[in-house]
C-alpha cells in the first residue's frame, strides 16, 4: 500500500462517516438518531424485549444500550416495565408514538439503501455481501 487512501480501514472509515451522516440527516425529522432507529428497529420486530437482549443482538456495550435506552425512554417512544418473572431484569415496550413512527422511520432508512445502493451501481449487492461478511454477520 503506496496511500493511506488505498487502505480498508481508512476506505470503510470513510464510508461509514457518508452513510451515518445521511442516516442522520433522514432520521432527523423524527428527532431519532442512527442507533435509537436501531434498538426501535429490534422491537418493532418483537416488542419486551429486554436492555441485554438487544445489547447482544446489535453487539453494543451496557453502558451504550443504556444510554441510547435513557433517551428513548425521555423522547416518549419506550417504556421500562418490570419482568413479571424476574424482578431484576426490566422489558422494553414501545409506546404508541414510536410504533406510529414505524413506516416512517423504516422508510428514511429504506430510502438510505436505495441511495447507497444506486451509488455502488452493479456492485450493489456484492459490497452488502462484502460488508456482512467483514461485520461478521
Amino acid at each position: 500500500m503506496e496511500r493511506v487512501e488505498e487502505c480498508v480501514s481508512f476506505l470503510v472509515g470513510k464510508a461509514a462517516q457518508r452513510i451515518s451522516r445521511r442516516a442522520k440527516e433522514l432520521l432527523a425529522p423524527f428527532d431519532v438518531t442512527p442507533p435509537q432507529y436501531a434498538v426501535l428497529k429490534v422491537l418493532f420486530e418483537g416488542d419486551g424485549l429486554s436492555a441485554r437482549e438487544i445489547a447482544d443482538r446489535l453487539a453494543i456495550d451496557g453502558a451504550t444500550i443504556t444510554g441510547i435506552i435513557d433517551r428513548l425512554e425521555k423522547a416518549e417512544l419506550l417504556e421500562r416495565r418490570a419482568d413479571p418473572l424476574d424482578r431484576r431484569v426490566y422489558r422494553l415496550v414501545l409506546t404508541e408514538r414510536a410504533k406510529s413512527l414505524a413506516g416512517s422511520l423504516d422508510a428514511a432508512m429504506d430510502q438510505l439503501n436505495e441511495e447507497s445502493r444506486a451509488l455502488l451501481g452493479e456492485a450493489a449487492e456484492t459490497v452488502y455481501q462484502g460488508l456482512k461478511t467483514l461485520s461478521g454477520r
